[in-house]
């Protein structure tokens, strides 16, 4: 009979550490969480030492009963849960829930589930941190207080089934403050000129680059300024002034940590957050592998780590050697870490064996599968080789006192980049040629090339870029990414649409009594801060009691006053100008979660409902009908002529009464100006004028 009893969190683990560890060891699994905070009431109590009160979740009760049939056969029980904050805290809640205070229990943990690392682990058993526990406590009573607090609020003022979280409502603010920079934008018009000279004695023409007069920039704003400079240019002699000959390098990337992983699979491979971590969930805890059984390609995918151990370094360095020769690899160093605290799995996300390539394993692994380990496999080998390094020209062309800028660069040795590709930082020109250029090369003008550009507002945020945001400004940890971007747009504040997040109409109400009833609650600042003290409690540096306490009497005073003050935002039953066809009655306007829509007030008789076309006021430029509000299908605002499909007008910005002044054209709203629909007028002015 096994004398020793190892519970690990997922069932996919189980076969693959009973094979590790052998017949004297039971392993079972007690599939995530055990005990949670009651559904129907908050759970903390806030009037003595604010106390949480746990209870069994529903359906663990069989897990749990067989579990404990298991610790009374068992001499040692080792907890083998996730080496994370939130493992830690699973393992103490397993301890209370099986009354393991009499038994000799032993908390281990492995940042891949190899032999070698498990049974390591098992030498290095220790007891429960208890400071891990209390950080991943006060987290989870931070979020609760904030959901169980605040929630009530939206379903009164706004409408039933919305929900606010410490981290979901900070996100859903940083979208929201993004599409109002957006929205304020005013394109500044500039223009570019590029020279297109023969070198003498080469076939391909060389494309220089207008930079200014002397060693002074120029900024072209109109196309007058571009007409009066032709004149210049079109006579002016050109000679080479200064060839620079010099080299570059491109150092390799670092390793994945969970937020770069995400970032780089929306990128590279089009996979949402949620789908990264869940695709690498499976790799983590072991695919079939013909000839080999249960395998584990890669190390604990929760993350903020960069450091790579020292076997695994040694590891890489053999492989590369071998596989691309000794000129490729690169000397062990010590990785750079996050400013950030660092996850407890100390690790970045790396292969657990990099002798398995992904060609190896393909036919045994899903897709999906195959895709991110063959880019975590890249990345992880990449990151142990060489910089790439190129040789650069930059070449310098006088024209009557004018500069024109031309430079190339070629690769000398692909280092890294021969196993994993980047995206270039510098778009090199496809046409320039400038081998054995210098100054005494003889150019000549062939024909100038002159473009009219605008500045383009800053980008929609995708998933991949607003995890780097909240990386950036410390909002959450690496496991909360993924579920706090997956929340919003459950909830319909946020909707995706050719890969960027857009707010929805209900988004912005619910962002907006945020602001207004709970700014420091949406506030970067002071999220990240709470962060960082969570932080020190896992230092052991901060009593997490303190926080709490802190924390809730600030909240519970802005939920009280929110709610005798705030308006409510429902949108009443307001009857509209359609009949309806079913039944003759005048159909209201009601909100959902898509925004307004069109329903029959005698419902349940009648269920007919449409999409509400909501009036501005202004005839469509196009047909002479009105325009109205619609929707994307997935719930993005713009402006559109009620005909529908049958006209071409559309604009994204709300358009005004007040004509173009130059053109006579529709001027719409953007920011605090009004510009001309007409992009070839141009023409803005102040909204106050």
């Amino acid at each position: 009979m096994a004398k020793n009893l190892v519970i690990v969190e997922s069932p996919a683990k189980v076969k693959t550490i009973k094979k590790f560890l052998g017949s004297n060891y039971e392993v079972m699994a007690s599939q995530g969480h055990v005990r949670d905070f009651p559904k129907s009431q908050m759970g903390i109590d806030t009037e003595h030492g604010y106390e949480p009160k746990y209870i069994t979740i529903r359906g663990k009760g069989d897990i749990l009963a067989s579990l404990r049939k298991n610790v009374k056969k068992a001499d040692k029980i080792y907890l083998a849960t996730d080496p994370d904050r939130e493992g830690e805290a699973i393992s103490w809640h397993l301890s209370k829930a099986l009354n393991l205070d009499d038994k000799k229990v032993y908390r281990i943990t492995f940042n891949e589930i190899t032999k070698t690392a498990v049974k390591e682990s098992i030498k290095n058993a220790r007891s429960i941190n208890m400071d891990l526990v209390n950080a991943q406590q006060a987290r989870r009573m931070l979020d609760r207080m904030v959901g169980y607090r605040i929630s009530p609020l939206l379903w009164a003022k706004i409408k039933r089934g919305l929900s606010a979280g410490r981290v979901q409502s900070v996100a859903l603010r940083i979208i929201c403050d993004r599409e109002d920079e957006i929205n304020a934008f005013i394109p500044e018009e500039y223009w570019t000129i590029d020279a297109k000279l023969q070198l003498k004695g080469e076939k391909k023409p060389l494309v220089a680059h207008f930079s200014g007069q002397g060693e002074n920039k120029t900024q072209l704003h109109s196309e007058a300024d571009v007409k009066k400079l032709h004149a210049t240019l079109e006579k002016a002699k050109y000679k080479v002034l200064e060839v620079k000959n010099g080299t570059r390098t491109r150092k390799a990337p670092l390793p994945f940590t969970t937020s770069t992983l995400q970032q780089e699979a929306g990128k590279k491979l089009n996979f949402t957050t949620q789908k990264t971590m869940r695709v690498a969930q499976q790799l983590y805890e072991g695919v079939d592998i013909k000839g080999r059984g249960t395998v584990a390609l890669i190390s604990y995918l929760r993350t903020d780590s960069t450091r790579v151990s020292e076997e695994a370094q040694a590891m890489a360095k053999t492989f590369i050697t071998d596989a691309y020769g000794e000129a490729y690899a690169a000397q062990p160093v010590s990785s750079a870490q996050g400013k950030n605290k660092i996850q407890d799995a100390h690790e970045a996300i790396r292969p657990s064996d990099v002798e398995i390539t992904p060609s190896s394993i393909k036919d045994f692994i899903s897709r999906d599968q195959y895709k991110l380990y063959q880019l975590i496999w890249k990345r992880f080998v990449a990151s142990r080789m060489t910089d790439a390094k190129f040789e650069t020209t930059s070449v310098v062309i006088d024209a009557d006192g004018y500069r024109f800028n031309v430079s190339a660069s070629k690769p000398v040795f692909d280092g890294f980049m021969s196993v994993y590709a980047v995206d270039d930082e510098e778009k090199e020109d496809a046409n320039v040629v400038l081998n054995g250029i210098s100054a005494d090369s003889q150019i000549s003008l062939l024909e100038l090339d002159e473009k009219q550009h605008f500045t383009q507002p800053p980008a929609h945020y995708t998933e991949a870029s607003l995890v780097s945001a909240m990386e950036e400004f410390g909002i959450g940890r690496p496991s909360t990414y993924s579920p706090t971007i997956t929340t919003i747009q459950a909830r319909h504040y946020v909707t995706k649409e050719n890969k960027n997040l857009y707010v929805t109409e209900l988004g912005e109400v619910v962002n907006n009594m945020m602001k207004d009833a709970f700014p420091s609650i949406v506030d970067t600042s002071f999220t990240a801060n709470l962060e960082m003290l969570l932080d020190h409690v896992e230092d052991g540096e901060v009593d997490w009691k303190t926080i709490i306490e802190n924390f809730y009497p600030d909240l519970d005073e802005a939920v009280n006053k929110a709610e005798a003050e705030l308006e409510q935002v429902k949108v009443r039953d307001e009857e509209s100008d359609e009949i309806c066809e079913l039944c003759g009655r005048r159909m209201v306007i009601k909100y959902g979660p898509h925004g307004k829509f069109l329903a029959c007030p005698g419902f349940p008789e009648c269920r007919n409902t449409k999409p509400y076309l909501e009036k501005i006021g202004i005839k469509c430029p196009v047909c002479g009908k009105e325009i109205v509000i619609r929707k994307t299908k997935k719930g993005r605002k713009f402006y559109g002529c009620e005909s529908g499909t049958d006209c071409t007008f559309m604009s994204w910005n709300r358009p005004v009464e007040t004509p173009c002044e130059k053109c006579g054209s529709l001027m719409v709203e953007k920011g605090n100006k009004l510009m001309c629909i007409n992009e070839a007028c141009g023409f803005m002015k102040d909204k106050k004028d």
